[in-house]
């Protein structure tokens, strides 16, 4: 925050002491007298004609004081003018100046960020034969801390300590300053270690640095240290310390620090308070950060844009729009920052009528040049649904950065244009992480998940390093793949590459190896993290109910009531699942009543249908309806799919025709009952099978396979192996209108069937064979499995679009329950 634009090592002091170094007194009566009361450099030009007429000009005293003059001034201009003084000087006198001359242009040229200059200024100097003395060495290091010149710094650690200023504390905190800035932070510490001697500079210098390097509990730590040595801090230690705990977002620790200000006699100034408010809305104490900010009786610019753009990252849009009618009414100028903060807010909130006020104070008050407000504007047309207008925005700016690019594609993305996003990512002139992740997410989560993989493995070749985000993406891709090899692959990926496995990646690897049929690995990588949140525990929970595992899932369910994580909706739909596969009637009627008795969370019709299902399944078909008539919202195709299953699969012919009467009257495509006179379409069954990390997919009838003509033979063995075994096809799972020869034939080319022959001809004897389904497996193909693994001795698994089966020696784990 503010803390970052304050140095600790320039103090006044040394500034003082430097004036006061070699610069000889004068008669204040003469003109060199006056140079000290010059506001600009238009009167300091006419005391230096002054100054020449007199020919006073040729003294090195007074051509120090003129160039000392001018880099006061501290503008480009006045340190031109300064440079062009020395230069003539030289001229004139064939002199080469002095050292003050060259430690005031140095000390010029750092202090208004003209790192480069001061160096060349500094080269000039040594070429000279000057020596640089301990008053050069912290405005150079200054100068090469503005521009990160690292090398060039370790040089003039080397020359400092070979003139023997290793004992200056003045030269010592600029080093820490230097190594702290360019993120040399242990070199920094090493420094302050060799210290005989430390002031509050010292400190300071140093608990900026871990702060600003991302170490914020070792700044934290290190100001503790501090006051136990007895160094009082001062205003910028107690700014850099409070920045150190809001990112931390540790109020405890905050509220401590904050102890510190008062009890040592810290003046309180607006940086201090900018910061508490900044700490406290970091925190999550807003209450706090209001008061703070209530009682500020100085409220400039900086204060007001802190509190507003916390409130904007909280998503406290309306608090946000408060701060800045207030900024209004005491007649604070809007800046950049100000801006970007109400731009944001008219995109949260939709309000293109904000939105484009905004654009018009942008444009009047010429602030379009600034990527970051273009940037701002593109997000917020975009959210708005303005996607043309976004587009212009996005044409007319004079330097379109990948961030530019990444907004307007993010904004295809959101309003479903995937189309325009592919186009934009395939013309950015040059892309970086966030492009490929927002790409690869949008590809997930448009269900296009091996066209995801493969550009993720394009982001590879490249040479871009995946970070959690994709990671996140990827794992999610592969676990609805359900391929079990490439699942291991990432897994090995991201502990080789070093990649945080934080909650959220964590989370997402538990749901790929449970959706990859591998529950163990998943369990594993559950066991391991460390605080779970509700969504960790609910992809547990699912992993038990994919399995099968009924009985485990509720004990882990138990487990995360008993640690004190408040459920949601989802985990119940997962808990529910998981006894509907595991015959668990009594258990999910109990778990089903709880959500409303116990835990106060009104059941949705997802959770409805979960109960349909459990009920169903179990054989209690009337109890199944009763529940769907007293539903408090309409069932949908899903619900009398699940209770027609039943009904089929307990042969109640009545219900199941009443349930298909309901589905017909819903017209749905999901549900494939459609009679073709109403121009209704099945959703196409299909099936994958990873073989040697490629995926192959399959749907019902497909021919189109290049092997297609070794899986028909397959196919056809097959069939006559597991008829010679006592397999009679159930003809009912074919709903179009022929004959039952040609409903054999539909029937023995479902994709599962398709998907099992490939695995078979492609993959080695003990080898399993998974296969991934987008819909229910049915009746026949489920019996059809059991005598394939059984005749060929083969472990099939499959995942359909409900839970796993695992096929083995003539038995399905999931009990012919499904």
């Amino acid at each position: 925050m503010a803390a970052t634009s304050l140095s600790p090592v320039i103090t006044s002091q040394a500034l003082k002491a430097l004036t006061n170094q070699t610069l000889p007194k004068t008669n204040d009566s003469s003109p060199t007298g006056s140079l000290k009361d010059c506001r600009n450099l238009t009167e300091l030009r006419k005391l230096h004609c002054q100054i020449a007429k007199q020919g006073l000009i040729q003294r090195p005293s007074t051509v120090a004081k003129l160039i000392s003059t001018c880099t006061a001034l501290g503008t480009f201009e006045s340190l031109v003018y300064a440079k062009n003084i020395l230069n003539q000087f030289r001229y004139d006198n064939q002199n080469d100046g002095t050292l003050f001359m060259y430690n005031s242009l140095i000390r010029g040229y750092s202090s208004i960020g003209l790192g480069k200059e001061a160096i060349w200024v500094y080269l000039e100097m040594l070429s000279l034969g000057i020596s640089p003395d301990k008053y050069t060495f912290p405005y150079l290091l200054s100068a090469y801390t503005k521009i990160s010149a690292t090398a060039e710094g370790f040089q003039v650690h080397g020359s400092v300590i070979k003139m023997g200023f290793q004992g200056d504390m003045f030269i010592l905190n600029s080093l820490i300053h230097f190594y702290a800035e360019c993120g040399e932070i242990v070199l920094g510490q090493k420094v302050f270690d060799e210290m005989i001697d430390r002031n509050v500079v010292s400190w300071t210098s140093l608990i900026c640095g871990y702060a600003r390097s991302g170490l914020a509990k070792e700044a934290v730590e290190l100001f503790f240290e501090m006051v136990e040595e007895g160094t009082r801090p001062n205003s910028v230690t107690m700014v850099c310390v409070i920045s150190a705990c809001a990112k931390l977002r540790d109020l405890e620790l905050g509220e401590r620090v904050r102890g510190y200000i008062s009890s040592l006699g810290v003046k309180v100034n607006t940086l201090m308070v900018n910061s508490l408010v900044d700490m406290y809305m970091k925190c999550g104490a807003f209450d706090t950060a209001k008061r703070l900010f209530d009682e500020c009786e100085q409220k400039n610019l900086v204060v007001c844009n802190t509190i507003m753009s916390n409130y904007v990252h909280s998503g406290m849009v309306r608090e946000a729009l408060f701060i800045l009618e207030a900024m209004l009414r005491q007649r604070l100028v809007p800046d950049r920052v100000t801006i970007l903060s109400t731009i944001s807010v008219s995109a949260q909130l939709g309000s293109i009528f904000l939105g484009k006020c905004c654009h018009a104070y942008v444009l009047r008050n010429g602030l379009e040049g600034w990527d970051s407000i273009s940037n701002a504007l593109i997000d917020m047309y975009m959210k708005c649904g303005k996607q043309e207008v976004a587009f212009a925005v996005f044409h007319h700016m004079a330097n379109k950065t990948v961030v530019s690019w990444n907004s307007v594609m993010a904004g295809y993305i959101r309003n479903g244009d995937l189309s325009s996003a592919w186009e934009v990512f395939n013309n950015m002139p040059e892309s970086d992480l966030v492009s490929w992740n927002t790409i690869i997410s949008a590809l997930v989560q448009e269900s296009m998940f091996e066209q995801a993989i493969e550009l993720f493995r394009t982001m590879q070749n490249k040479g871009i390093k995946a970070d959690r985000v994709t990671m996140v993406s990827i794992a999610s891709a592969c676990g609805y793949l359900g391929a079990l090899d490439l699942a291991k692959w990432i897994h090995a990926y991201i502990k080789m590459n070093k990649i945080p496995c934080d909650l959220r990646l964590s989370t997402a690897l538990v749901d790929m190896f449970a959706r990859c049929g591998d529950p163990s690995t998943a369990m594993k990588i559950f066991n391991n993290i460390e605080k779970r949140d509700v969504s960790a525990w609910t992809a547990a929970i699912g992993a038990m109910a994919m399995e099968g595992n009924g009985n485990q899932a509720i004990e882990l369910f138990n487990k995360m009531l008993r640690q004190g994580v408040k459920p949601d909706g989802v985990v119940f739909v997962g808990l529910l699942t998981a006894c509907s596969h595991g015959g668990l009637v009594e258990q999910g009627r109990d778990i089903f009543k709880s959500m409303t008795s116990v835990h106060k969370i009104s059941p949705q019709i997802v959770h409805y249908g979960c109960m349909v299902d459990l009920l169903g399944r179990a054989g209690f078909l009337e109890e199944a309806l009763d529940l769907i008539k007293l539903m408090p919202m309409e069932p949908n195709d899903v619900i009398w799919g699940s209770l027609l299953a039943a009904c089929r699969m307990h042969r109640n012919l009545d219900m199941a025709g009443y349930a298909t009467e309901r589905m017909k009257e819903l017209a749905s495509d999901r549900t494939g009952i459609q009679l073709k006179e109403k121009g209704a379409r099945k959703v196409p069954g299909s099936s994958s099978i990873e073989v040697n990390g490629q995926i192959h997919e399959f749907t019902s009838g497909d021919e189109s396979h290049p092997e297609r003509m070794h899986i028909a033979a397959m196919l056809d063995e097959m069939h006559r192996r597991v008829e010679a075994a006592g397999h009679a096809p159930d003809l009912s799972n074919v709903l179009l209108n022929v004959d039952e020869e040609e409903k054999e034939y539909v029937l023995s080319r479902h994709s599962e069937k398709l998907a099992i022959a490939f695995g078979l001809i492609s993959t080695d004897q003990g080898t399993p064979i998974r296969v991934v389904k987008n819909l229910r497996i049915c009746s026949d193909c489920h019996s059809f499995a059991k005598l394939v693994s059984k005749t060929y001795n083969r472990e099939i698994i499959v995942r359909d679009n409900n839970r796993f089966h695992f096929f083995q020696r003539g038995v399905c784990s999931c009990n012919d329950y499904w």
